[in-house]
């Protein structure tokens, strides 16, 4: 089975085909590429780029212009994201298309809950050609 828990301990036990329940608590912040950004992985499958995760953005926080390669989920827990195009808030949701591209900001921070299909792919700056891993 490729997708995974990263640090799941509960998980090396069970047969392929269980549920997998996550103590989202016991699992690590992680940084990211960009400062002033943690993630906490749920789920992560390496083979297909496959990803959710919780992120913690600090106020003040930009995310370079960025593309989804596909679809994006963002679901907002705290705080709020930023683009050209609008704001999610608290308690919202945006989703965006395979080929979308933009800059994120948070002005006073956010924790978002965010599934990929397939990793972004940084266009400027020094995280050009990265992917958010």
């Amino acid at each position: 089975m490729a997708a995974h828990t990263p640090h799941h301990k509960a998980e090396k036990p069970l047969l392929p085909d269980d549920s997998r329940y996550v103590n989202v608590d016991s699992l690590p912040w992680k940084s990211t590429p960009t400062a002033g950004i943690d993630m906490k992985i749920l789920l992560v499958d390496e083979d297909t780029g496959l990803m959710t995760a919780l992120f913690r953005w600090e106020p003040g926080t930009v995310l370079p212009r960025h593309e989804h390669v596909e679809i994006e989920q963002t679901y907002v827990l705290a705080g709020s994201i930023v683009d050209d195009e609008g704001e999610v808030t608290v308690g919202n949701y945006v989703w965006r298309p395979k080929g979308n591209r933009h800059i994120a900001r948070s002005p006073n921070g956010a924790l978002v809950l965010s599934m990929f299909l397939k990793p972004n792919k940084f266009l400027d700056g020094e995280l050009a050609g990265a992917e958010l891993k």
